[in-house]
């Protein structure tokens, strides 16, 4: 049966009626902020005390505006200001994780490199040009040769990163006696040729000539440091017989021959190389003084003995091309720098070039540079040979091996001491030397060798075990997420 609808009515009334509520209407004024609910009403309670936890905490006083004005809002806090001490250790502990990367080295000695090469091909053909047509030669000709000669140079890099360290070994004496041989021929008459006053070059058919003492440094490097590893195997590096003989009387021989032909730059990088071989040696101190007061001493008799030598010592510092112009070059590069400015007269624009500066595109290449890259192109070229040279002291530091520890760091004396005389004569700052810019330079016969010897550094960098993790990471099909875990690529439409 259905129910009556009559009767909802009366049951919802009778609902009403049986539960009355007496204290609904005095809990509303208790709530509104009234005297409260009257005893006994225990829904009126209810509601109060739900008012009271629903109800909103106080706002907080506004703050008076200044000058007793209006109240305006509470300030925010200021984030601290960072320091500038605290931004710069960050800065520096950055750049700390960024150089112990394994790769570091490998990297900077590789671009680094590269950098340098590909910047003197285009200032050396630039600087070259003017030099050429006053020759009778097209203007490309010597930019041609110096490309030819870095790309053999390039593959004789190459040849020398794939090479083991025991075929490095095994180069180093057919190389010194190589070197020693051609180095005698350049005093043969017909057979040496005489450039600048100083013989110490041999005719190899047309326009193309040798310079073996640039290979004697490289023999000296290789030869010296399996030399010194061997002893060092033996614990015989402690006695002074072992340490000195027969490193000292090769090099002095190799010396003898480069100053037969009056060479005194080469004879200086050379020395150079000598001491940071016995420096890495672990010679004491005593004896790089006595080493260095007997080489002042017969380098300052060189010098008095020879017109040429005292000349070049006297234009240290020189403002003005004295009487006979015997400053005239070391001048005219003081002039090409000044012309430069902040960012240089642009690539081609030299003044200098025009026949005032003696050799622009050898050994006062870097003063060109000045001129049309200007200070900005001259600190890039010190900047990449600073990252070779700091590169190169980190490969000699962290190896275990005797062998790549003082090759390493043979080379890096080699190429900085090199760039240090030459840079140092274009600014006046030491006597012309008549050495070339590494890398930089023109000059087939010193960039030959050079090469050959930043291969040498791109092995050692590699042979890091460290760097050999890295690279072996480097397979195909294999991608690096993180530095714990390989993922190997999926194959394309794969999910």
């Amino acid at each position: 049966m259905m129910a009556d609808d009559s009767a909802r009515p009366a049951t919802r009334g009778t609902w009403r009626a049986r539960w009355p509520r007496p204290g609904l209407a005095a809990a509303r004024p208790a709530l509104a902020g009234g005297a409260g609910p009257l005893p006994g009403d225990g829904l009126g309670m209810g509601l109060a005390l739900r008012g009271k936890a629903t109800a909103r905490p106080p706002r907080a006083t506004a703050r008076p505006g200044p000058g007793g004005g209006p109240p305006g809002r509470a300030p925010r806090p200021r984030p601290a200001r960072r320091s500038p001490l605290a931004a710069l250790a960050r800065l520096r502990e950055r750049a700390r994780r960024a150089w112990d990367r394994p790769l570091t080295a490998y990297y900077l000695i590789l671009g680094g490199s590269v950098l340098i090469t590909v910047l003197g091909l285009v200032m050396v053909y630039s600087a070259s040009q003017i030099k050429a047509l006053q020759s009778g030669l097209a203007p490309s000709f010597f930019f041609r040769k110096q490309l030819l000669a870095a790309v053999i140079g390039g593959l004789l890099m190459l040849a020398a990163v794939r090479l083991p360290i025991r075929a490095h070994r095994a180069l180093a004496y057919p190389l010194l006696a190589v070197s020693v041989f051609l180095m005698c021929l350049v005093q043969v008459p017909g057979i040496g040729v005489a450039v600048n006053g100083n013989q110490n070059w041999i005719s190899v058919g047309g326009p193309f000539q040798l310079q073996p003492s640039e290979f004697g440094k490289l023999a000296l490097v290789l030869w010296g440091a399996d030399l010194l590893a061997r002893k060092h195997d033996k614990n015989l590096l402690g006695q002074w017989k072992h340490l000195l003989v027969p490193l000292v009387p090769a090099a002095f021989v190799l010396l003898g021959l480069i100053m037969l032909g009056g060479d005194m730059g080469t004879a200086i990088i050379l020395t150079a190389v000598l001491f940071g071989l016995l420096w890495l040696a672990g010679a004491p101190t005593r004896l790089f003084v006595g080493v260095l007061g007997a080489a002042a001493v017969v380098g300052l008799v060189l010098i008095k003995t020879s017109a040429n030598r005292m000349s070049r010592l006297a234009c240290i510092g020189a403002t003005d091309p004295g009487a006979n112009d015997q400053c005239w070059q070391a001048v005219h590069g003081i002039y090409a720098l000044a012309n430069g400015g902040w960012f240089g007269s642009g690539l081609g624009a030299s003044m200098e070039k025009w026949g005032e500066l003696p050799e622009p595109h050898t050994d006062f290449i870097f003063a060109i540079t000045g001129e049309e890259l200007g200070l900005a192109g001259t600190l890039s070229v010190l900047a990449l040979f600073a990252a070779l040279g700091y590169a190169g002291i980190r490969v000699a530091g962290r190896t275990e091996d005797p062998f790549v520890r003082y090759a390493a760091g043979g080379v890096t004396t080699w190429i900085t001491a090199q760039a240090v005389v030459n840079i140092g004569a274009v600014l006046g700052l030491l006597p012309i030397a008549g050495v070339p810019l590494p890398l930089f330079s023109y000059g087939g016969s010193a960039l030959l060798p050079t090469m050959f010897a930043i291969g040498l550094l791109i092995a050692f960098a590699r042979a890091e075990p460290g760097a050999r993790a890295a690279l072996a990471m480097r397979q195909p099909g294999v991608r690096w997420k993180t530095m714990r875990r390989r993922v190997k690529k999926r194959p394309s439409g794969e999910r």
